[in-house]
């Protein structure tokens, strides 16, 4: 049987992009042998190592990056997760399988995977919580996702050529980028997510000082 995993990297943090991974292959066993499991359970050379050997095995594989401004536009007008369901639409439209296991952002998985299915033409697709420590396929694909996204933010810094953190809220490496980024420019830097509650915050104290100012 052909199955499909689907999960993503990224959802919450503030800056960077939001990464979706599918992986697809006939027997999970490979993937058992590789030791894969929740990409977050695993250390970034761990990571490294199983991504190389993911993309070797199997059938098919696939990312699907949001960047940053995408997000915010995006979310002007929908919810984080449709967005996210659009993109896992995308990542696995072309792939073949007889069932899709979704590691599922929604708080009703039924409802979810219901719409994912329709919008792929009545495929199977089972939506689940933890489904990335349930099913080895999907355990594959959130490690594709985050070492794409981990490689993206690399590229990152280089573009800044400074640190940045890891993206998230709570990191404070990640704050104070911003932060002295939005003093010095009166602007959030590219690659933020400015529809996030934080950044609104970091901009809004920034117009208050300078109207202080005068």
């Amino acid at each position: 049987m052909m199955m499909c995993g689907v999960d993503e990297a990224g959802r919450g943090p503030m800056f960077g992009p939001l990464v979706v991974g599918a992986v697809s292959c006939d027997d999970d066993a490979v993937l058992q042998e590789i030791g894969v499991k929740d990409s977050k359970k695993l250390t970034p050379k761990a990571r490294d190592r199983m991504f190389d050997k993911i993309t070797e095995v199997a059938d098919v594989w696939v990312t699907v990056p949001i960047s940053a401004e995408e997000i915010s536009t995006q979310m002007m007008c929908q919810s984080l997760n449709m967005i996210e369901l659009e993109a896992f639409v995308k990542a696995v439209s072309g792939i073949s399988a007889d069932v899709i296991y979704v590691d599922c952002p929604d708080v009703k998985t039924d409802r979810f995977g219901s719409t994912m299915s329709e919008k792929l033409n009545g495929r199977n697709v089972v939506a689940a919580h933890k489904a990335d420590e349930l099913y080895p396929v999907v355990s594959a694909a959130s490690i594709v996702a985050k070492v794409t996204r981990d490689r993206m933010l690399d590229d990152i810094r280089k573009e800044f050529d400074c640190e940045i953190g890891s993206g998230y809220p709570s990191d404070a490496k990640t704050v104070r980028f911003i932060e002295k980024w939005i003093k010095d420019n009166g602007c959030a830097p590219p690659h933020t997510r400015t529809s996030w509650e934080p950044v609104k915050k970091m901009l809004s104290a920034r117009k208050v000082t300078r109207i202080d100012d005068w």
